[in-house]
């Protein structure tokens, strides 16, 4: 009898062992064949399919007329129209993320947003960590002062002396930094505008863009001016690398430049902002 029920325990031992194999065999089938055409297992991930999958495309931005600013609680500037073309276009919502600017590859990077677009001014940095767009828009950085005393600074050189605000991560930034001038870098080129108007800083060192937008006779800061550009820029948006965002985006830029779009939000935004051939 024991020995009768001990080959059973065997045989059903042996059965399922056997099950066992052929299942982790039917399990892996295919894993050593081709991934099937259009898986992906082999491709890179499409942004536009992702973006498409969730019903938005992610915009970091910050608080920069004329390009992306608040009015009535909602987002708009050239920047911010042109985004929302591109989403309808994509078939989505833009939705856009007030952003560290001084983070803006780390928030792009870790998928917080899928795209940096808030005239943003192309670097070497910039270029190395993302993959930019063709350039649509150039711009300069500017010394905006009190306009009563413009007269006394012609360039650099005779701005040694005086504290300047800019915008951390910016390319206001950079420039003050390598003209060797006192900084204080400060959440965005608002408040570095601010700062000016407050006489907590001498100067600051923001876009053109933005300075032909806010200063002067009828703007915001009428009281503010200036007369000294520090650099020549190009201003492109970012995507992750590798991102079929970009090329995508490059048809519409060229699109929108061939049909007058451009120029016309540039006319409604005070034409401040230069439209790259």
């Amino acid at each position: 009898m024991k020995k009768k029920l001990f080959g059973m325990i065997i045989s059903t031992v042996l059965v399922a062992a056997m099950m066992f194999v052929l299942a982790a065999c039917g399990g892996n089938k295919g894993g050593d064949e081709p991934a099937p055409a259009g898986s992906g297992a082999n491709e890179p991930a499409s942004e536009i399919a992702q973006v498409q999958a969730n019903g938005k495309i992610v915009i970091g931005i910050t608080d920069f007329e004329p390009m992306d600013f608040q009015e009535n609680g909602k987002w708009v500037g050239f920047d911010a129209e042109l985004s929302e073309l591109f989403a309808a276009e994509l078939g989505v919502e833009a939705e856009f993320v007030e952003i560290d600017w001084d983070n803006k590859i780390l928030e792009l990077n870790s998928g917080a947003v899928d795209c940096i677009w808030n005239g943003m001014t192309l670097t070497p940095e910039v270029a190395e960590a993302m993959s930019c767009t063709d350039t649509y828009a150039l711009n300069a950085q500017v010394v905006v002062m009190p306009a009563d005393i413009m007269a006394e600074f012609k360039d650099a050189d005779s701005m040694k002396d005086l504290t300047f605000a800019v915008e951390a991560g910016s390319a206001g930034e950079s420039v003050g930094q390598e003209a060797g001038f006192t900084v204080n870098s400060v959440q965005n080129q608002a408040a570095a505008l601010m700062e000016v108007a407050a006489g907590t800083s001498d100067a600051c060192i923001i876009d053109k863009t933005m300075a032909d937008a806010m200063t002067g006779e009828g703007t915001s800061y009428a009281d503010l001016g200036y007369a000294v550009s520090l650099s020549s820029e190009e201003y492109v948006v970012g995507f992750r690398k590798g991102s079929d965002l970009t090329a995508k985006l490059n048809e519409m830029f060229t699109k929108w430049k061939q049909d007058g779009t451009m120029a016309q939000l540039s006319e409604k935004y005070g034409n401040a902002v230069s439209i790259a051939e």
